[in-house]
Order: structure tokens, then sequence, then C-alpha cells
């Protein structure tokens, strides 16, 4: 997927007082070693060793380093490696940059530090995947989810899983091989034993997949109401800043807007939205469409009403959503007549404690942090129900009699389906898509 050779970019962001220069590939330590002045040359120095000198252009001092050398295969990429700390200036970095690859070393692209330690074996494509997912963690649960991944207990699962329909496909290409023989090698109450044991595990990944995207991406809350009812001042409130126009002119908000705002560990999406009524006015009716859309993304629907309100009507909200009825403006009267409702005023910033936590109990986060496993990634999820489907065509093919080409051909398709999620099987295509997601230096 890249070009082979020594590779070099900036491993930290810029305005640091201390920056890194990672470099790896055939050949590295010989090229920092044309623009290295130390002690010894760092080709005579051992492995996971920091060495003091100076980066110098000819006669030239660029500045004080230290130089940490990795040698293959143990390093980050596998391969022979080093990193520069030094002073954090941009010009001091881009200098260093400049340097190497005068001496015959490249610019990384994106994710290529990471793609190496792929073809290296020091990781598989989930692991891979977890690193840019751990550098973009905002919240500890984020952090918690690509942590897990990234130890490998994830693989290690999916490994187990494929092993065991790895000997199912063996035993029926057996029984393939005698065919002539009419010999049974496996009990097909074994086979449908393991079938079902292998796809309750996979089901249980599937519907983890809910509170892992969730809390990879954020959870989606709309804000939704009657036009007024203070929909903009708690979005206001919820962030701690004056993020959306309020006034008492209803409609004044016509378009969504969003914001995040962390809760406890877990990052949370709030979309501002129009008023819901009915109305004639073209610009209004547009935002009205797009609180319905919004209404459809959300997976938790705080709806807004107001004391004086009578009987209003919900918003639709499907099995797989969570509606929290919310009363504000009650700095106005003191009656509470609504059940399972919660009771806010906005505008003067009592009840939203409550409401947080309402909102944190929404997400949970225990089997997270006992190290389970929680799928998070959409490509993984997508892998999984292919596996799935392949798992219930086998078992069809068990109930139905038919031949061991076809229940073979099945199970083998959820082998694959595995496969792609580790990296074992896997394209070009995939590979690119993936990576390009990833800073440079990573």
């Amino acid at each position: 997927m890249f070009e082979r050779g020594v590779i070099v970019a900036p491993a930290t962001a810029s305005g640091g007082a201390i920056a890194i220069v990672r470099a790896s590939g055939e050949g590295v330590i010989e090229c920092c070693d044309k623009i290295f002045r130390g002690r010894k040359p760092l080709a005579a120095v051992g492995s996971h060793t920091i060495h003091y000198g100076e980066i110098v252009d000819g006669d030239r001092v660029v500045d004080d380093v230290l130089v940490s050398v990795f040698r293959a295969p143990h390093s980050y990429t596998g391969e022979d490696a080093v990193e520069i700390s030094a002073h954090g200036s941009a010009y001091i970095v881009s200098e260093i940059i400049r340097l190497f690859c005068s001496s015959g070393a490249r610019l990384a692209a994106a994710g290529e530090f990471s793609a190496r330690a792929l073809a290296a074996g020091r990781m598989d494509l989930s692991q891979a995947e977890a690193v840019a997912d751990l550098i973009a963690a905002d919240s500890r649960a984020s952090h918690a989810l690509a942590a897990t991944q990234m130890r490998g207990g994830y693989s290690h699962l999916l490994d187990t899983l494929r092993e065991q329909l790895v000997n199912i496909t063996a035993l029926l290409e057996l029984e393939l091989d005698f065919s002539e023989e009419d010999v049974e090698f496996a009990d097909r109450r074994e086979l449908r034993a393991m079938l079902d044991e292998t796809d309750e595990v996979i089901v249980r990944l599937m519907e983890s997949f809910r509170v892992g995207n969730a809390i990879r991406e954020g959870v989606n809350v709309a804000i939704v109401g009657a036009p007024n009812v203070g929909k903009s001042t708690l979005l206001n409130r919820l962030v701690g800043d004056d993020r959306a126009m309020v006034s008492n002119i209803a409609g004044t908000t016509r378009d969504t807007i969003e914001e995040c705002v962390t809760i406890d560990d877990v990052r949370f999406r709030f979309v501002d939205t129009a008023g819901l009524h009915s109305t004639d006015d073209l610009l209004e009716r547009m935002g009205i469409e797009r609180t319905e859309q919004a209404i459809r993304r959300a997976q938790i629907v705080l709806w807004l009403t107001e004391p004086t309100d009578v009987e209003p009507t919900a918003p639709a909200v499907s099995e797989s959503q969570t509606l929290i009825r919310v009363v504000n403006k009650m700095d106005t009267t003191t009656s509470r007549d609504v059940e399972d409702a919660l009771y806010i005023s906005a505008r003067d910033n009592e009840g939203l404690d409550a409401l947080r936590d309402a909102l944190r109990r929404t997400v949970s986060t225990e089997s997270l942090y006992r190290g389970d496993v929680i799928v998070s990634n959409l490509r993984h999820f997508e892998a999984l129900s292919r596996a799935h489907n392949d798992i219930a065509a086998a078992v069809e093919c068990l109930e139905s009699g038919s031949s061991e080409e076809l229940l073979s051909e099945d199970v083998r398709g959820a082998i694959s389906a595995l496969a792609e999620i580790t990296g074992s099987i896997t394209n070009e295509h995939i590979l690119q898509t993936i990576f390009s997601r990833f800073c440079i230096g990573k």
C-alpha cells in the first residue's frame, strides 16, 4: 500500500515546549547518523537506548536533542526506528524533517507508521483502528473503549470464534473427501450446538454496537418542542455558553444547532431544533422538516414543554430511542401535574443536574470499565452482521439436510467476514480508506 524506505514525520502537535520527530525504516539509523552528532554513532548503540547530542546541518547546529533508538523487530513499526526529542519550535521541527529528507528519507503518509506495524504483525487491523480512536478519545469512556480494543481482547475473541468455525469446516470438508464412503465425521447435533454457541457471541457483539457507537461518536440528543418553550436557553445552559440565539419571538430558531458536552465520562451531542408547530411560512416549514430529521437520528429525544401546556402531542419515537419529558419554566409556577417528567427552569439554571443525571443513566458503561468487548466501529458491525447471516444460512442447511458443500460454503462465509475485522482477509482499498483517517506521524 505504501512505498518502502525510510519515512519521517512529526509525532507531536506544534506549539508545545517539546516536539518529537519519528522516523522508521531500513537504514533509518544510518540516515539519522548523517545529521546527528553525539558521543558515538547511533549505528554502534543498542536498542531501546537514549542519546544526547546535536542535530547539525554541516557546521550549523540546529538544536540540542535526545535520540531514542529502537531496533527491529522491537519497535512500534517492527522496523528500525528513531525518535528525536527537540525543542518545540515549528522551525526546528521543519529543519529536522528537511535534513532527514535530504539524507534519503521521505515524509510519511497519514497512518503509514501504523500500516507498517500492521504489515510487520505488530498488531492486527482492529488494533490499528483502535490506535486512531485512542488518539481521538475525548472522554474517559471513549478512552476505555479504544484501550480495550488496542490491547487485543477483541482480537482474541474474534480469533476464538474463527477457530471454532474453521473446526466445523474442517470436519465438513473431510466428509466431502470421503463422500463415496458415506462417512459422517461431524455429528449434526454437535455442529448445530457449535454454530448456536458461536452465533450467540456474535449477536452479543452486535447488540453492544448501540452503546459502543454512541460512546465513540457521542450520544445524539435532540431538544424538541413547540416554539418558545426554552429549547435554545436549555442548550446554552448545558453548553455553558450563549451558543444559540434566544428571544421571546416564536420561531427564532429556524435551523438545527449542534454542540457537544461531556457529562461525567460520556460525550453527548445536543441538537437545538426549530419549534414544532403548524405554519405556512416556507422557511419555518424547512426548519421543522430538519427538526423531524433530527428526531429520527437521535438516540435521546428531550421533549420540552411548559407548565401551561394542556395535553401536548409527544414527538413520535421508535422503540430504540429514549424519550425524556422535560417541563421547563418552573420559575413561573409550582404546579407539578405531569407524571414521569423532569421539572427545570433553564432560565434560572434549576433542575439541570437532575436532567444531566437522567441523560447519563441512559448510557451504561459498567461493562466497558470491566474490560468487556464492545463493538464501536461500523465496519466491524457490518462484518459481524454478515457472519450472523451466514451462520443462520448454515443452520438452515443443517435443518433442511442440504449438502455438505452448501453448509461448508456458508460457514466459510462467516469465517471470511470475521477475518475482515482483524485484517486477516482484506484488500488495499479498505486499508487505504482506514489509514487515510489517521494523523500524520501515527
